[in-house]
C-alpha cells in the first residue's frame, strides 16, 4: 500500500469552483481512430461483435469527458454548530490514469469543520464525479477536490482522503491486484491540529474497512 500525505495552505483568492468548458470532442474522429486501432491489432472491425464498437467507444469517451460542471455547492445556515467534525465518505468514482489511459477506481472521503453553516451533502459526490471525469492522477484529484471545498466553505479547514485501485498497476507492469494507493490532503486546522487530523484518519479508515 502506498500512502502520500499533502498539507497545504491554498490562496483562497485563486481558488475557482468551476473548470473552463472542455474542448468539443470529435466523436467521428475518435470512432475512426478506434477502427484503425482494431485493424492494427489484427482485428476485423466489420466482423460480427465488433460492428458498431468504434461508435460505442467514441460515445463513451464523449460522455465520460463531458462531465457536468460542478454545480455551486449549497450551504445551509446552522448557527449553533461548534467544534464538530463532518466527514462524508462512501463516495466511489471512476477516472482514467493519464499515463496509461486505464481506469482507476477512487474511493473518496472528505472532511471539514463547519462554522455557522453546513454544505449540502449531495454536493460532495457531484464534486468528486466532476474532477474524476477527465484524464487524471490520484494526487491531483485529491488536491482539486480539497481546493474546491476550500473555496466553498471559505476556509482552509478541509481534508480529503482518496484510496485508489489502479488498473495500470493491477493488470500491467507488476500486476499487483491487491495494491492500493492512499492520498491524504490536509489544509488549515487539519494540518496543524494533530488530534483533529487523527480523528479524520480514524473515521476514514473505519469507512473503508479492510482492503
Amino acid at each position: 500500500m502506498t500512502t502520500t500525505v499533502a498539507s497545504s495552505e491554498p490562496d483562497l483568492s485563486t481558488v475557482t469552483v468551476a473548470d473552463p468548458p472542455a474542448a468539443a470532442i470529435d466523436t467521428d474522429r475518435v470512432a475512426d481512430l478506434i477502427t484503425q486501432l482494431l485493424i492494427a491489432l489484427g482485428e476485423d472491425p466489420t466482423r460480427e461483435g465488433l460492428a458498431g464498437t468504434p461508435d460505442r467507444v467514441a460515445a463513451w469517451w464523449n460522455a465520460f469527458l463531458s462531465s457536468d460542471t460542478a454545480t455551486t455547492a449549497t450551504c445551509f445556515t446552522e448557527s449553533q454548530l461548534s467544534g464538530q467534525l463532518v466527514v462524508v465518505g462512501g463516495m466511489s468514482v471512476w477516472s482514467l490514469c493519464e499515463h496509461h489511459m486505464l481506469p482507476m477506481n477512487l474511493q473518496v472521503a472528505a472532511g471539514y469543520v463547519p462554522d455557522g453553516e453546513v454544505v449540502g451533502l449531495s454536493k460532495f459526490g457531484r464534486i468528486a464525479r466532476h474532477f474524476a471525469g477527465q484524464l487524471q492522477v490520484q494526487e491531483r484529484f485529491a488536491r482539486q477536490v480539497a481546493e474546491y471545498l476550500t473555496g466553498v466553505i471559505g476556509r482552509e479547514d478541509v481534508a480529503v482522503a482518496v484510496r485508489g485501485v489502479h488498473l495500470c498497476m493491477s493488470m500491467r507492469g507488476v500486476r499487483m491486484e491487491e495494491a492500493r494507493t492512499i492520498t491524504v490532503h490536509r489544509g488549515g486546522r487539519f494540518g496543524t491540529d494533530p488530534i483533529l487530523s487523527q480523528q479524520f484518519l480514524t473515521v476514514t479508515a473505519g469507512l473503508w474497512g479492510a482492503p
